[in-house]
């Protein structure tokens, strides 16, 4: 992978190899232990800052890469640097407050509001329960509570919202918490076109006016094209394309990337966000 031009080095990946353990009772038909394969084998690349939007098949290594960026994987081998820091020295702690990361079907214990959690992540992150909105003079809790149409939820036990209410609190608490990086694995699942359009918008606002970066993944395609500064573009063998998205994103990378013909990329994309629509009705009503 050629990242050579990207002098703004926001994560560095020195030689990293990485392997999933093999898990317990999963067996070939032969009765043996499957042991799986490095899903990053001597890996080395100079990611950028800005925004950033991973693009790519399932099991291509999208979600790995985020982990192992954000400090909750640590490689079997080689070194990871975010920002020019060793993750594998901190505690969790100085993690959360360099790297934050949200993703699909995060799992809660709560009774607590939707209303108080956003002030105890205010609180608890780097802007110490002070902090003002990008875009205007508002305080950034009510920016981000009209920006992500949490409203109605406010009053509500967060386990108690919908699968799609539960995505923009997600997305809410990201921004909330300050932190200097946010990976965010697939975060806008189950919820409508216009909620997703206008929270790409403000994410991408917020990493333009902070000088914070975001990397995230998603199915749309169309949204990458329309509101990411560059794009990760996976193959199936691991290789990559680091690019603006015009540069990316052109019929015959995705070709490559997703083994189909473009004529037929954007049915299977329409497939799977309605499909992804379904479950989350089936996990917790509309959103």
């Amino acid at each position: 992978m050629d990242t050579e031009k990207n002098t703004d080095t926001f994560v560095a990946f020195d030689d990293v190899t990485f392997t999933y353990p093999p898990v317990e009772d999963d067996l070939d038909e032969n009765g043996n232990q499957i042991v799986p394969k490095p899903v990053f084998e001597h890996f080395s690349a100079n990611l950028p800052t800005g925004f950033v939007s991973f693009v790519g098949q399932n099991g291509c290594g999208k979600s790995t890469l985020m982990l192992l960026a954000s400090g909750r994987l640590q490689p079997d081998s080689g070194e990871v640097t975010l920002l020019g820091k060793k993750l594998c020295t901190m505690d969790d702690e100085e993690k959360n407050l360099l790297a934050s990361m949200i993703y699909q079907n995060m799992e809660f214990e709560t009774e607590d509001k939707v209303e108080e959690l956003l002030t105890q992540v205010l609180e608890n992150g780097k802007f110490a329960g002070k902090a003002s909105g990008i875009r205007s003079d508002k305080s950034l809790i009510e920016e981000v509570t009209e920006v992500f149409e949490l409203e109605e939820s406010l009053g509500k036990i967060l386990t108690h919202l919908s699968k799609g209410e539960i995505q923009r609190v997600l997305l809410a608490f990201s921004i909330l918490y300050g932190s200097d990086s946010i990976f965010m694995d697939e975060p806008m699942f189950a919820m409508e076109d216009r909620q997703k359009e206008k929270s790409l918008e403000y994410l991408r606002d917020y990493v333009h006016k902070t000088g914070k970066t975001i990397y995230i993944s998603m199915h749309e395609i169309d949204l990458s094209k329309k509101y990411a500064d560059q794009v990760l573009l996976f193959y199936p063998n691991r290789d990559m394309s680091l690019g603006t998205p015009a540069e990316v994103l052109t019929d015959e990378d995705l070709e490559k990337a997703y083994e189909i013909p473009a004529a037929l990329l954007k049915k299977k994309e329409d497939l799977t966000r309605n499909q992804l629509i379904e479950e989350a009705k089936l996990l917790g009503g509309k959103s």
